[in-house]
């Protein structure tokens, strides 16, 4: 395993990516009430995803987190909301070594456009 201590600033990774000594942390923007459930692609120096959920209890967050952890083939429980419960600009950590992380960048990074509803 590499350092990881590392800070992942490296050319090859987007902006909405970095390595932390926890895990690879993402930052999105998250659009609920959506049509569907989607990663968008960039916005900004942040991932946008398109949430099915309404923003009322916590309903979106958790579909997020859901989504994500579906997408990338972990559990749910990998995942962690550090910031945004309650804004469009969220932070979320990925509990995974750093060798499996340029995986799951590579995984969010694709263009689908589609994804659960």
């Amino acid at each position: 395993m590499s350092d990881r201590r590392r800070d992942s600033r490296t050319p090859d990774s987007p902006s909405w990516a970095r390595w932390h000594p926890d895990g690879l942390v993402i930052a999105l923007h998250v659009q609920p009430g959506a049509r569907k459930t989607a990663i968008v692609g960039e916005h900004g120096q942040r991932l946008k995803i398109t949430l099915h959920a309404p923003p009322v209890d916590g309903k979106a967050n958790e579909e997020l987190l859901r989504f994500l952890a579906k997408q990338l083939a972990l559990r749910r429980s990998c995942l962690r909301l550090l910031a945004g419960a309650a804004s469009k600009q969220k932070t979320v950590l990925i509990d995974v070594d750093e060798s499996s992380a340029r995986g799951l960048i590579a995984q969010l990074a694709a263009p689908t456009g589609v994804g659960a509803s």
